[in-house]
Formats: structure tokens, C-alpha cells, sequence
């Protein structure tokens, strides 16, 4: 490509952008035209449920492939990755037999050591760091039901890494000897307006089913730097428990169990399975409804806050249930809605603070996720986490959140910017990805569904109160359900599948969502979409550092500049002519 024909593009795309409209020229001359959100509020959009397809699968079996257990008791299994910060990464396995049956004995995580060997040259490894090992006991004492006690489980944090960097790694117990193959996995960029994580894969629901393999084969396609997985797991309170035998009522055939067994082996089924991505992709979770797993004595969540390392120390919130990290320009919140959220309670006071001290300078784009969706237009959990939403909608408004990713509804939505049910377009861009392929099924129904509004007394809320309310201003005043699809729903199906986000720059950021039915399908995708930020328009934030030294008017006027200069960038890589 001539200078002139690069200036004509340059020229080209800086009109285009002013006007809302992205284009991008492809190999062969071809356009592709990518909606903006600039171009928003859209009307709302509908893709039906292809009744071709099945709204669900069956979950695969604990002696399926990807499931068994393929090493000897102390060699390290179901290895996963997770940032700790910019510079360091928590490295987790697991090592010994878990046990199953109504009586068990935990082992001792002293027998076995944590290290994790790593370098940046192949089985050439410079350093060494050690870390701690634990178990868990998850206790049904009732007639019928079965007890479980995990394996070792092991979290080892590295640090002094240097960004944007291959390590090589193994892990295990060296004087066993135990130590795994060797694996490998590549560091994030440091927080920079400029450097960005190269793809962010967004999952929800995900489950052990055909379906969450497919998600799971299409997203290995999809090759990305971070995975951000939105609750329910691994669902194992919905497999079949009781020694494998089920039961089509459960309060019936274990009337004197107060409690409904969760079946633990899929946990370790579970990570076998993700291990071929999270041993090289670090993952980072928040808890969904499937993670509570009741047991005796009032304890809850023991799997999920045993398998998983968290930044929840390194940035401060000291909870599992809620805490944040970086990733180049991306500052994550990932919050607990299982876990108080009132506006007097510590993860609001924790929240608070996160927010007050984050410089956007630096990390411009600011991302939060959690299980259950505050909008949501499905009559499948529907108004469900109500509470939550006027605890904390305001203060994120406030400090200018760009995009918020949920689970819990099992289908795919994308809003309209919004801010308390009313178009604005300063509100975050809230996406929905529940629909990840677990055994309960896809969504199908919408509360604006002729006869599919829910009542006031369903959906209700395992953890918090019930603020279902009616609308009182706006399309659907005084109603409890719109009669029509939402004006802040700009797009939504029902399909199983993941998300990906790819951030181009400080202002930029092309999201797209790719249903499992396309896997097989080269370019091919549900919902894609750039989403915009302009602070210049819509930060009005008390810390100083969020707001910058330029006028609203000059800062537009950079935007939009810096908005054409990637996209000139992005046309020339598209077509070659580096």
C-alpha cells in the first residue's frame, strides 16, 4: 500500500468515526462494517431459538476422558492459573486420592510439597518458589447420603515476572519425586493506556456437558491471554448424587436430609477437564449460586474457596467472595452478590475504596462482573437481584464502570447504555453470558412474552432481600413486565456459547459473541460490536486523577483523532501492509 492510498484510509476512517460508523477496509478491498456504540441506544433486536437445535445436553460421565483422573495419587493434576498482580501469578493443583462415601479421612497436605519450578527457557528453570496446601471436607451426616474429603490442594504464588513474558513451568513435589510436565503460559502487560490483554474470554454457566466442551474446544480455537468466568462452575449440586443413582424427588426419598448432597467428584472432573486451558491461560473467578453447597454446621462455599486463589489480599478486600486486579489498561472488579452488598456492609466499603483509588490515566478501561444479571429481559431470574442493584448501581455510575458481564440466565444479552432502567449513555454496556452449556438448559422465554411474566413471588434470591418493584415512568409504567422487549435490550438470544473481548486502545474495545452452533463456521458469530468510552462526556467522578486537565471540547477532539490513528493502524494489519 502507497502513502496516498494509506492517507485516502486515514481520511476515510477519520470521517467515519465522526459519524458514529466503523469501516474497516479488508483484504481484496472488501468493507466490513462493525456497529459502534456511539451509533446506540439500537432498537431491540430478537434472535429466536432455532428449534433445530436442543436446548441442552446431557452432563458427561465421571469416567468420560477429559474427566478421569490420568496421573498416580502425588503427581500434580487439574493445574490452573490465576494473576496475583502484574508481576506475579498464583500457580494451583492438586495431588492424592479424593474419597467418597459415608465414611472418610481427610489426609495430611503435609506429606506432600508445593513448589513450582519456572524459567524463561524451556527446562532451563531459574527460579523456585514454595507455597501452602490444604483440604476440605464437604459433610452430609444424614442416612443416604454420601460424605467427601478432597485431595491435596496446592496454590503457590510466583512473582518477579516480567511482563508480556513466556514462562515455562512445572509443579509438584521435587523429593517425591512428583513433579509434572512441563507447561507454559505468557504474563499480561502492565497497567498502560497503551497495552491491553491480547483476547479476554467471558464465560458463564459453563457446567460438564457436550455443550460445555463445545464452548470450551471453541474457545482453545479462540486462543486467549485471560479467561473471566462469571460463576456456577461446575454444577455439581445438580449431577447425579447418592452413589450415582439420583432421585427424580430428592425432599422424598431423603426426607430427614435438610440438605441436598452436592456430588464433589465433578469438582475434581471439572478441573481435569479445564486443565489443557488453565494450565496455560490464567482464569479468574467470582462465585454463583451453584458455588453456595450447603453443608452442616452453616458451612457454605468450601470447594470454591478452597480450589481457588484469588488477588483477594493483594487488593485488599481479603475475601474470596469479592476483590480486583489489573491487566494492562483493564482494571477488573469482580463482586460477590451471595455475600452482603448493602451500602453499611464491608465489600460496599471495600468497593468504594478500590474505585477511589483507581487512576484511569492508566488504566483507562474499568470492567466489573458477577453472577446474576441486574438487567435482564428473560422471564428466567427476573428482577432476581433487584437489592443489589440500588445498593450499588449509583456508585459504579458514578466512577464511570464501561462494561459489567454476568451469568446465572441461561442466554445471551446485550443492553443499550443504561443507568436505572432509563437510556444514558454515561451507563455501563451490561452483557449477559449465562449460557456457557450446563445441564440446565437454555433460556427460551421472555417477560414480554405474552403469558411469560413472571409473578411478583418468583425468582426469588438465595442470598439477600426481595426489591422486585413496577416501573413507574417510562414504556412500561406501572407494570411489573414490559409488553414488549426493552428499549435498554439492544440484542439477545438464546444460545449456548462465550464471549470475547479485544480492547484496541484507551477508547475501543471490540466485543463479540460466538455461539457453540458456529464453531465449525470460519467468521462466523452471534452479536459483534465495538464498545466506546468517552470520558471527556461522561466522567464527573470526586477523585481528581479520573477527570483530566483537558476541556471537554479539546478532549473530543483528541478522541476522535486517536480513535481514527487505530483504526488507520488496525486497516493497515488487516490488509497487510506493514
Amino acid at each position: 500500500m502507497g502513502n496516498c492510498e494509506a492517507l485516502k484510509i486515514l481520511l476515510v476512517i477519520l470521517l467515519i468515526t465522526t459519524t458514529t460508523k466503523v469501516v474497516l477496509v479488508v483484504a481484496g478491498g472488501t468493507q466490513q462494517r462493525i456497529p459502534t456504540t456511539l451509533q446506540g441506544p439500537f432498537e431491540p433486536l430478537t434472535r429466536r431459538f432455532d428449534p433445530s437445535l436442543r436446548r441442552g445436553s446431557d452432563d458427561l460421565p465421571m469416567n468420560h476422558t477429559r474427566l478421569k483422573k490420568n496421573v498416580t495419587s502425588n503427581f500434580p493434576e487439574q493445574i490452573a492459573l490465576a494473576i496475583s498482580s502484574p508481576t506475579s501469578m498464583w500457580v494451583s493443583w492438586v495431588t492424592g486420592d479424593a474419597q467418597i462415601g459415608s465414611n472418610v479421612t481427610p489426609l495430611d497436605p503435609s506429606t506432600v510439597a508445593s513448589e513450582v519450578w519456572y524459567g524463561k527457557q524451556s527446562r532451563k528453570y531459574t527460579s523456585k518458589r514454595g507455597g501452602n496446601a490444604t483440604v476440605y471436607s464437604q459433610l452430609y451426616p444424614f442416612k443416604g447420603l454420601l460424605n467427601y474429603t478432597s485431595g491435596i490442594i496446592h496454590h503457590v504464588k510466583i512473582d518477579g515476572l516480567d511482563p508480556g513474558t513466556k514462562y515455562y513451568y512445572k509443579c509438584g513435589d521435587s523429593k517425591i519425586p512428583a513433579m509434572s510436565a512441563e507447561h507454559v503460559f505468557e504474563t499480561l502487560p502492565l497497567p498502560s493506556p497503551t497495552s491491553y490483554p491480547h483476547r479476554i474470554a467471558v464465560i458463564g454457566d459453563l457446567g460438564l456437558t457436550s455443550n460445555s466442551s463445545t464452548t470450551v474446544d471453541h474457545l482453545i480455537q479462540n486462543d486467549p491471554s485471560l479467561i473471566l468466568m462469571v460463576g456456577d462452575l461446575t454444577y455439581a449440586n445438580q449431577y447425579l448424587t447418592t452413589d450415582g443413582k439420583g432421585a427424580s424427588c430428592y425432599s422424598c426419598a431423603f426426607p430427614d436430609a435438610p440438605i441436598r448432597e452436592t456430588y464433589q467428584p465433578r469438582w475434581d472432573g471439572w478441573g481435569r477437564f479445564m486443565e489443557p486451558l488453565t494450565s496455560r491461560v490464567p482464569m479468574m473467578v467470582i462465585e454463583g449460586n451453584h458455588e453456595i453447597e450447603p453443608q452442616v454446621a452453616g458451612i457454605a462455599f468450601k470447594s470454591y474457596l478452597t480450589r481457588f486463589a484469588v488477588p483477594s489480599e493483594e487488593s485488599g478486600s481479603n475475601s474470596n467472595f469479592y476483590y480486583s486486579f489489573n491487566a494492562g489498561g483493564v482494571h477488573f472488579i469482580m463482586l460477590g452478590a451471595y455475600v452482603d452488598y448493602n451500602s453499611t456492609g464491608a465489600q460496599y466499603a471495600w468497593l468504594k475504596e478500590d474505585l477511589h483509588k483507581l487512576d484511569r490515566t492508566v488504566t483507562p478501561w474499568l470492567v466489573a462482573a458477577w453472577h446474576p444479571p441486574w438487567y435482564n429481559s428473560y422471564s428466567s431470574h427476573y428482577q432476581e437481584f433487584e437489592c443489589m442493584r440500588q445498593q450499588m448501581e449509583a456508585l459504579l455510575y458514578q466512577y464511570g464502570v464501561d462494561i459489567v458481564f454476568s451469568g446465572h440466565v441461561h442466554a445471551y444479552e446485550r443492553m443499550n447504555r443504561v443507568y436505572n432502567y432509563t437510556l444514558d449513555a454515561c451507563g455501563p454496556v451490561y452483557i449477559t453470558v449465562g449460557d456457557g452449556g450446563n445441564i440446565e438448559q437454555v433460556d427460551v422465554d421472555h417477560a414480554d412474552d405474552p403469558g411469560k411474566c413472571p409473578s411478583a413471588g418468583d425468582n426469588l434470591p438465595e442470598f439477600g432481600g426481595v426489591c422486585h418493584l413496577n416501573f413507574t415512568f417510562g414504556p412500561a409504567k406501572g407494570k411489573f413486565c414490559w409488553s414488549k422487549q426493552p428499549e435498554w435490550s439492544a440484542y439477545r438470544e438464546s444460545s449456548f456459547g462465550h464471549g470475547i473481548l479485544e480492547v484496541v486502545n484507551s477508547t475501543y474495545a471490540l466485543w463479540t459473541w460466538h455461539r457453540n452452533q458456529d464453531n465449525y463456521k470460519e467468521d462466523s458469530h452471534g452479536d459483534h460490536i465495538y464498545i466506546v468510552r468517552q470520558p471527556e462526556l461522561c466522567f464527573d467522578t470526586p477523585a481528581p486523577k479520573q477527570r483530566g486537565q483537558q476541556t471537554n471540547e479539546t478532549a473530543a477532539i483528541s478522541a476522535k483523532w486517536m480513535q481514527a490513528f487505530s483504526l488507520f493502524i488496525m486497516a493497515i494489519i488487516v490488509t497487510g501492509s506493514l
